[in-house]
């Protein structure tokens, strides 16, 4: 009996250490494959982080890359600028679908969209709209700025018709600021801000725009050109100073003198010949920069100051 009895214990010890041996090694399995799963899955979580970071910048890469298109959704537009922005895409896109609202392809979409962009959008005039079975077609003329105006806190754009513009970025255009215009309140967008200081530069401004297309297209004089100051416009602030003065990148003085029209009144030469004169200096020495002090228009004379005369 004493016998059984040792070898039953015998057997209860054995038996008892392998089952101890069994829940540590499948303690130690579980915690190796809770280990595993965790670092399984903060390794998902980098990827995705690395793939987002890579959709941010290839997104801010492709916004600075991918030319505008001029279609977004179902709105196309027909036969736009080439100068057409994103901003101003996007501002287009955002009048005429009322800041969101669903674009339905009907006739009653149609004319709300219309009326969106009459109302929202001074860029655009004449504008037409139409549906068809995918998408809505916009057709409509666009007003291109050709000078800005900043005064105190106001900034905006006027077209060759003195219409003012609301300021969006415009990197591709040759758009010359303005000073000397006073400006107390901000004029409404898609109105005709008919100053006759402001008309006196655009006036200005309009023919440089002539002849950069006539004579100098591949290489425009404007791109030179900074300011244009009317400042003393009639004589307000001087009588025997130069009404209109343009500034070019560096600083360089063109003396225009007297508004269009008005050469003969205060004995300056024709406007043509100013034109004539600023375009013969700008071709024979390539640029307007770097030369000389200044370019006098207003008097008659047969030649301006050449760069050795700058002294």
């Amino acid at each position: 009996m004493a016998k059984r009895k040792r070898t039953k214990r015998k057997t209860q010890r054995i038996s008892f250490k392998l089952s101890g041996l069994r829940r540590k090694k499948k303690s130690k399995a579980s915690g190796s494959s809770s280990l595993k799963g965790v670092l399984k899955v903060l390794g998902v979580i980098c990827v995705l982080a690395a793939v987002g970071v890579g959709f941010v910048f290839l997104h801010k890469y492709m916004k600075r890359a991918v030319p505008v298109s001029a279609r977004i959704g179902p709105l196309e537009l027909r036969n736009p600028p080439a100068w057409l922005t994103q901003a101003l895409l996007e501002k287009i896109y955002s009048a005429a679908t009322a800041n969101g609202e669903d674009l339905k392809l009907d006739e009653d979409a149609a004319r709300s969209i219309q009326n969106n962009l009459e109302r929202e959008v001074a860029w655009l005039h004449n504008i037409t709209v139409q549906t068809t079975h995918k998408n809505i077609l916009v057709e409509a003329d666009y007003r291109k700025p050709i000078a800005l105006v900043k005064s105190g806190l106001h900034k905006f754009y006027v077209d060759d018709d003195l219409v003012v513009l609301d300021f969006l970025p415009m990197p591709d255009l040759l758009i010359v600021r303005v000073e000397g215009v006073p400006v107390v309140t901000m004029p409404p967008a898609g109105q005709a801000f008919e100053r006759d200081d402001l008309v006196a530069a655009v006036e200005v401004l309009k023919l440089l725009c002539w002849m950069d297309e006539h004579t100098a297209p591949d290489k425009p004089l404007l791109r030179e050109i900074e300011v244009i100051d009317v400042s003393n416009f009639g004589g307000r602030e001087n009588p025997r100073a130069a009404h209109i003065v343009l500034y070019a990148t560096d600083q360089t003085q063109i003396v225009w003198g007297a508004e269009v029209g008005m050469w003969q009144r205060h004995l300056e030469v024709k406007d043509e010949d100013k034109l004539a004169m600023l375009y013969a200096f700008y071709k024979e020495n390539g640029t307007l920069l770097g030369g000389v002090k200044y370019i006098n228009l207003r008097d008659p004379q047969r030649s301006i100051p050449r760069p050795i005369d700058r002294y």
